[in-house]
Order: C-alpha cells, then structure tokens, then sequence
C-alpha cells in the first residue's frame, strides 16, 4: 500500500511504500501515541480514512527526510492525500472474493477489481503482498 501526497502545484505526487507490519517499533509507538489509538486500530483507521490518523503517517514519512518538521507543520488538502493499493495487494484481495461476494455481485466486484489491478502502482520490487492491516 503507498500513501499517496500530491500537493497542489506539485508536478508529481510523493509515494510513501506504508507496510504497517515493516514499520519499526518505535514509528509504531509514535503513531499509537498521535492518534491515541493502539496499531491495529490505528491501521484500520486509516484505511478508513481517519484524518488524524492519515496526517500522522504523512508527518512520520515527511519528517525521515526533513528531521526538524514539526507536526503542527503538516498539512494538506484532503483530495492532495490518499492512499493506494498495490498491483499485488489487488490481486491477493481478488483471490479472496470468491468466499466474500455473493454469486450474484461477484462479476461485477471482480470487473471493478480488474480495472483496479490494471492501473495500479506496481513496484518492481513489491516482493509477496499482504494486506495493510498489522496484527
């Protein structure tokens, strides 16, 4: 998953690879501690897209290459912020509707699946996926 920032007047968006389970102890209890939630929690909300949670992850990311960025600092217009699968946490998601979708929904969930996969981000190195939630 990559959490996506595109300011304004930016000619080309900023990609932050998020892999909630990679993520150092120390960057988890951070986000634990900005949010007020524990990980799990914090990670699902910000698939859910809990705007606390998501401008913590973008200060985390930011502040690796700007050490002196303060929290207060960051900042950004919520269509400028978003988060993106991976071609190959698609594809794991898709392995899974089979057992999730009802028969009669599954054609159109696999079809909108597709378009997904076709046009996502695909790193070269993506290595197997999972998905963005920690244990």
């Amino acid at each position: 998953m990559y959490l996506v920032h595109h300011p304004e007047g930016q000619e080309e968006p900023t990609r932050y690879k998020y892999l909630p389970r990679k993520l150092r102890a120390v960057d988890r209890e951070e986000l634990e501690r900005r949010s007020g939630m524990n990980f799990a929690e914090f990670t699902q909300a910000v698939v859910q897209g809990n705007a606390l949670c998501r401008r913590a992850l973008l200060f985390m990311f930011q502040r690796r290459d700007h050490p002196s960025l303060r929290f207060d600092d960051v900042d950004f217009a919520w269509d400028e912020l978003k988060l993106e699968y991976s071609r190959g946490e698609l594809a794991k998601m898709r392995e899974g509707i089979e057992q999730s979708v009802p028969a009669a929904q599954r054609a159109a969930v696999l079809a909108a699946l597709d378009e997904q996969i076709a046009t996502a981000y695909n790193e070269v190195d993506e290595g197997k996926a999972s998905l963005p939630i920690a244990d």
